[in-house]
């Protein structure tokens, strides 16, 4: 459901959908994380399987970042199960790298990937 819904959302919307909605269920994984590890285990690299292989062949820059944002939960659950720390580490990182992207699309006013081969014209730096 990700990918079509913040592919109507503006890309504010979308940050916010896509860096808040993970705190709820990262945290109950934390929690249940010791007593199903092989289920966290199959349902991480299933999740991180469908992320990678569902943005393939997108051109929607909203849909590549939700299916990447499918994809970086199921390979946090799947550190999850060797290094909690690394995990909250990788999750800090995920908020401040997406973050960045989405501030960096709206600023160019990017939706799909023909428009980010000529946003070095408006704003090189980027």
């Amino acid at each position: 459901w990700l990918p079509e819904v913040l592919q109507g959302l503006d890309l504010t919307t979308g940050l916010i959908l896509s860096t808040w909605q993970k705190l709820a269920p990262f945290a109950l994984i934390l929690q249940v994380q010791p007593s199903n590890s092989t289920l966290l285990i199959i349902l991480g690299l299933t999740s991180a399987l469908i992320g990678g292989w569902g943005g393939l062949n997108q051109t929607q820059l909203r849909k590549v970042l939700a299916y990447s944002s499918i994809a970086h939960l199921g390979w946090m659950i799947l550190v999850l199960q060797f290094s909690p720390s690394l995990t909250l580490l990788t999750l800090l990182t995920y908020f401040i790298m997406t973050f960045s992207t989405f501030l960096v699309f709206k600023l160019n006013k990017s939706t799909n990937i023909n428009t980010l081969a000529t946003s070095w014209t408006k704003a090189p730096a980027l």
